[in-house]
């Protein structure tokens, strides 16, 4: 968790007690086990989820060379690397990430290439560097801040703020963007001197500051290629097949967050053919939702060979709710979507410790309506990606303008190489920063606020292969997005009506909003860090809109009050929206 400058270790402040403090900030994270090692001026530790190797797999990891590791998710194809080193390694426990620290001694910083998964790692090195390494769809979250003292590094930013070493200051630039987008950008987080590793990234820290940088592609290169549609539904076929079986290795029970959607149907028929047991599902549906999908998912469900949980969402739970998500999103995505994947969490919990998901299916596979705008020339009515922020237009904000699209921008030069079409472009920019920094980040924070790991099939290197050069007529036709996954799902699941036109999934955020207008909208304004930003006259009158893009901008504002009340002032947050904000 920390690289101590060698004057700084001298002086103790790599201490074991400060490293306790950290980790147990993090305990939501790991409630089954920990681990402290101290090794020069390196001190790892680590909070432990068990879901493979029960026994043994008990971390810091050491390889009797003088390297040590302390990782983060699951290396899935650890069976493989097992066997690629055998002979040449005298294994000392069955773990996932026991591997890649034998693979860094043989290879040094490419020893992540070879790694199929979700992961943060850190190595310290027998010569004193150290090694953190991320996943490259940024599957799982890893932060750091480079403090006078030496560089500290955690899962979460709240560990870092554990350390002692560094406090919550808020990042302007990085709240523009918020709440413009729902998401931030880029390296930057919402914490003045706190930064992500980048999705793919490896960091080689040299006497507690960034000495190397290299970073590995989730996405291939190229343009779309030429291959018939039968062609692509084999290929796809194998991949998916392949990327779910690794996915479902676990020594502890998993299910399903099963939607009414096609990339999670798809999932559950691949997930019914690993394993000859019922595959335990878990959908939720809301009171006042115009498109529920819980009767979709229920025939989807039959196939399954067991009736699994349901939830029903009402109005009085997501004020309740709502502060418990703030503290668990210390780095925040103002999404809807937090909602019933914190509600499914609490509730699978109960029954399995992993579950798998369709995140991924639409970024791989061109499933936004947005791509099919974007396709369009701008003559045609083409649109530029996320050109207009959530207050446009509202004349809410006190400052309208600024810089909160240039971090888009960055990524939209970055992904317009390689001879990629408008579409590829369009979800090579989704893949770099809406889906770890929104979704990914979503999925992260509310499984392991429960104490629950989330796998995403779709987010593999085979999966991302056989798809995402696919010819841009095998991802939108007739209109819909994902028309190749519409046509295997076809296939595999005939009575899911996969070619016709989905509803989409919602949560009725903005009615429950405008039943509490009247209240809502003063409270609100009240609020210091509102004020600050907004203008509080505005800021009543939005409450008081019908308008769906003034329910939403509403939802923005409240989200990132009670953000701001749990993550930079740190107040307690027990209680309801209602008593922590009046």
């Amino acid at each position: 968790m920390r690289h101590c400058r060698n004057d700084a270790a001298r002086r103790g402040l790599g201490s074991q007690s400060i490293m306790q403090q950290m980790i147990d900030a993090l305990a939501h994270r790991g409630p089954d086990g920990e681990g402290i090692h101290l090794q020069g001026a390196v001190a790892l530790a680590h909070r432990r989820l068990s879901i493979i190797d029960l026994q043994t797999g008990d971390q810091p990891f050491f390889d009797g060379a003088g390297n040590t590791l302390i990782g983060n998710g699951e290396v899935y194809n650890y069976i493989e690397l097992r066997a690629d080193l055998a002979g040449q390694v005298n294994f000392r426990t069955t773990s996932d990430c026991e591997p890649p620290l034998h693979l860094f001694r043989r290879q040094g910083l490419a020893y992540a290439e070879s790694l199929r998964g979700m992961y943060a790692l850190a190595i310290a090195a027998a010569n004193g560097r150290l090694i953190l390494t991320r996943d490259p769809f940024g599957i799982k979250p890893l932060y750091y801040a480079e403090v006078v003292e030496g560089l500290i590094f955690a899962s979460e930013p709240q560990a870092l703020f554990a350390s002692g070493w560094i406090s919550p200051r808020l990042n302007p630039r990085a709240r523009d963007e918020l709440l413009q987008m729902q998401f931030t950008t880029g390296a930057e987080t919402m914490f003045e001197g706190i930064f992500r590793v980048l999705p793919g990234e490896t960091l080689v820290v040299v006497d507690g500051r960034i000495a190397e940088r290299s970073r590995r592609a989730a996405l291939p290169d190229g343009g779309p290629e030429a291959i018939d549609e039968a062609s692509a539904l084999t290929r796809l076929d194998a991949a998916l097949a392949e990327s779910v079986a690794i996915h479902c290795r676990s020594d502890v029970p998993y299910g399903l967050f099963l939607s009414g959607g096609i990339d999670s149907a798809l999932v559950l028929s691949y997930m019914r053919e690993v394993d000859s047991r019922p595959v335990q599902c878990f959908t939720v549906g809301f009171e006042g939702a115009a498109a529920d999908e819980r009767a979709a998912a229920r025939a989807w469900r039959k196939p399954a060979g067991r009736s699994s949980p349901r939830l029903v969402s009402a109005r009085r739970i997501f004020w309740a709710l709502l502060p418990r998500v703030a503290v668990a999103m210390d780095d925040p995505a103002a999404d809807y979507a937090t909602l019933p994947t914190y509600l499914l969490a609490q509730k699978a919990r109960a029954s399995v410790k992993v579950v798998l998901t369709g995140e991924g299916g639409d970024e791989i596979f061109g499933g936004y309506g947005r791509y099919r705008s974007i396709m369009r020339p701008w003559w045609l009515g083409g649109k530029v990606l996320r050109g207009k922020g959530t207050f446009a237009r509202l004349g809410v904000l006190q400052q309208e303008g600024g810089a909160w699209r240039d971090g888009i921008a960055m990524a939209e030069i970055h992904a317009g190489t390689h001879g990629r079409s408008r579409l590829q472009v369009a979800q090579a920019v989704d893949c770099t920063d809406w889906l770890p920094h929104d979704l990914l980040t979503k999925l992260d924070r509310c499984l392991m606020a429960n104490g629950m790991e989330g796998r995403t099939p779709f987010l593999d290197p085979g999966v991302a292969a056989a798809g995402f050069r696919l010819p841009d007529s095998l991802k939108v036709r007739d209109g819909k997005g994902k028309w190749i996954l519409r046509r295997l799902l076809e296939k595999r699941l005939p009575q899911a009506d996969a070619l016709g036109r989905k509803k989409g999934f919602t949560v009725p955020v903005g009615a429950w909003l405008s039943a509490e207008s009247a209240r809502l909208g003063p409270l609100l304004a009240r609020q210091a860090c509102i004020a600050e930003i907004a203008k509080p006259g505005k800021v009543e009158t939005l409450a008081q809109s019908t308008e769906k893009h003034a329910g939403f901008a509403l939802w923005s504002l409240l989200f990132y009050a009670l953000w701001y009340r749990a993550q930079i002032e740190r107040k307690p947050m027990d209680g309801s929206v209602w008593e922590l904000l009046s």
